[in-house]
């Protein structure tokens, strides 16, 4: 069987396609960078982290955006006739008022791991742009268009637009064709795809919360008009019957389901493969419980499929509630490599599982100033939207232990490196060396910025010498706390307990829809340049 979420932790949004034998799955990345993670598959169950799509921070700027901002829902395809792959994404730039700001982009490549060609701007008519590569070489962008006007009904309506390769832009205005399968509202993650000469659209419906669900649709004419499912929808958390087009409000926790482990199941993409065996990914959460808070943030799940006689498209087991487990495909077995749990930063580039908000790692981060360490240079405070030296990996169970080896010489109080759980710019905690003017050299202590407020804990200030010092952090359920050491093995704990279920869309109110991080960091307030050496940093998920 496979075992969902196939993708724990912050992989919201989940794009698949196939080449050949190869299965490529895309996800959302906001803020972080690099962005558009491709994770590559052989059998559907084993996936490892290949590549990323978007490497260049500058061609791609998303500094100084909020959180939960920058790059929204890729879609990624594979053109058989060009043997080309195609990504399409949006940049968030503002939601203020609701306008939602967005622009969306066009880009291709011959090899799933690049280069990719320069960005070709489609449109800003709305979020979740998609692209159908049609069987007459025609190629289609359809999108939600975003309603502002007062009176209509919000958030919109599904548009569609042809994409001209020659004039590499838009022909014409988008023309709405979709206003949804059910009337849960919300409509929004468009996708086309076209099967025995009909075109289908799938699309999720609710909200990405708690009535999410996934939706289709179909027409003998690109154009529409499309006829709904009779069974929509075809894939949720939640499949009772509602009524929310009156409310724009995405989260709708009212429609929390107590028996199913999945929630805010939608968002949905599926692929066919060689031998007819149909799979959809789609967007999941596993909150805690009764707070509704999902610190994993938004996770990808995969249901198997199957198409009816009629031509509809079917949950194999006959139900619409989304399984956490999942028969395995017919396709032959294959085991991926997998994120190790220790790493000794002896290679000479860094892993691809490291991001940094709104910049890329490299920025900040070296591999080679000095051999097995990680040298990460100070920039701005841990809660700026420009340039911050947070190199973390995503939080992948609630079940974990990260250390870390730092050495690290601050000078002056705006110095400091440490360990961090971090959810945005006003939400993390910090276990930090820096420079204390109170004692006159260098300590240990815990900060906390909660919704904004920063919390510096000065009973946790521990005066330590200048020689290496092991920083750990814990993460059990709802309890997290860090412990350090002079030696590796004998650990003492620094500071509160902490409730981990505040590191969430729901409780967070600046940031949304990302998950949480944990990392090593380090912030030179005065010239960013002061730099603190990691040893290793280790990360597992199971201990003794």
């Amino acid at each position: 069987m496979i075992q969902n979420p196939i993708l724990p932790g912050f992989h919201p949004d989940p794009c698949i396609c196939r080449k050949g034998d190869d299965y490529y799955l895309a996800v959302s990345t906001f803020e972080w960078f690099p962005g558009i993670p491709v994770y590559h598959s052989k059998d559907l169950k084993h996936w490892e982290l290949l590549t990323h799509v978007l490497t260049d921070d500058e061609k791609v700027d998303l500094k100084k955006l909020p959180s939960a901002k920058g790059i929204w829902a890729p879609c990624l395809t594979y053109c058989e006739k060009e043997d080309m792959f195609y990504v399409v994404y949006g940049v968030m730039n503002s939601m203020n008022a609701r306008y939602f700001d967005v622009d969306n982009y066009l880009i291709c490549a011959s090899d799933i791991e690049g280069p990719w060609s320069e960005p070709v701007y489609l449109h800003s008519a709305g979020f979740d742009a998609s692209l159908l590569h049609d069987t007459d070489g025609r190629k289609w962008i359809v999108s939600l268009e975003w309603e502002t006007r007062e009176g209509y009904e919000k958030p919109g309506a599904i548009c569609l637009a042809e994409y001209s390769p020659e004039k590499k832009a838009v022909i014409g205005y988008p023309k709405r064709i979709w206003n949804g399968g059910t009337d849960r509202g919300c409509i929004e993650a468009p996708h086309l795809t076209k099967k025995d000469g009909r075109y289908y659209i799938m699309c999720a419906e609710g909200g990405t919360g708690y009535n999410h669900c996934v939706t289709m649709g179909r027409a003998e004419n690109v154009w529409g008009p499309y006829e709904k499912d009779p069974e929509n929808p075809i894939v949720t958390s939640a499949p009772g019957v509602s009524n929310e087009r009156h409310d724009p409000d995405h989260l709708k926790p009212q429609y929390y389901n107590p028996d199913s482990v999945l929630q805010k199941s939608g968002h949905g993409s599926y692929v066919e493969t060689p031998n007819g065996e149909v799979y959809l990914v789609h967007l999941t959460a596993r909150p805690f419980v009764p707070e509704l808070r999902c610190t994993l943030g938004r996770e990808t799940a995969v249901q198997k499929m199957v198409w009816t006689e009629d031509g509809w498209l079917r949950m194999a087991d006959g139900g619409r509630l989304a399984k956490m487990q999942v028969p395995e495909s017919g396709l032959p077995k294959c085991e991926m490599p997998k994120i190790p749990d220790y790493d000794d930063f002896d290679a000479d580039t860094l892993g691809n599982w490291y991001y940094a908000p709104r910049i890329m790692p490299q920025s900040f981060a070296d591999v080679t100033a000095r051999p097995g360490y990680v040298r990460l240079r100070g920039q701005e405070s841990r809660t700026s939207l420009n340039r911050v030296s947070i190199l973390a990996r995503k939080l992948t169970s609630l079940h974990a232990r990260i250390t870390t080896k730092m050495e690290f010489h601050p000078e002056i109080y705006q110095h400091s490196a440490g360990l961090i759980l971090y959810y945005d710019n006003m939400n993390y905690i910090n276990l930090r060396k820096y420079y204390s003017q109170t004692l006159g050299q260098s300590a240990l202590s815990v900060i906390c910025l909660e919704n904004g407020e920063k919390t510096e804990f000065t009973d946790t200030r521990t005066p330590v010498g200048e020689g290496p010092v092991y920083l750990r952090l814990y993460v059990e359920q709802r309890k997290t706390w860090f412990e350090w050491s002079c030696d590796g093995t004998e650990f003492q704990k620094i500071g509160r307990v902490f409730d981990t279920s505040r590191f969430s869309d729901e409780y967070c109110r600046y940031g949304e829809f990302t998950g949480t991080m944990a990392g090593l960091t380090c912030a030179d307030r005065m010239f960013h340049r002061h730099y603190a050496d990691f040893d290793f940093f280790e990360y597992t998920e199971s201990y003794s």
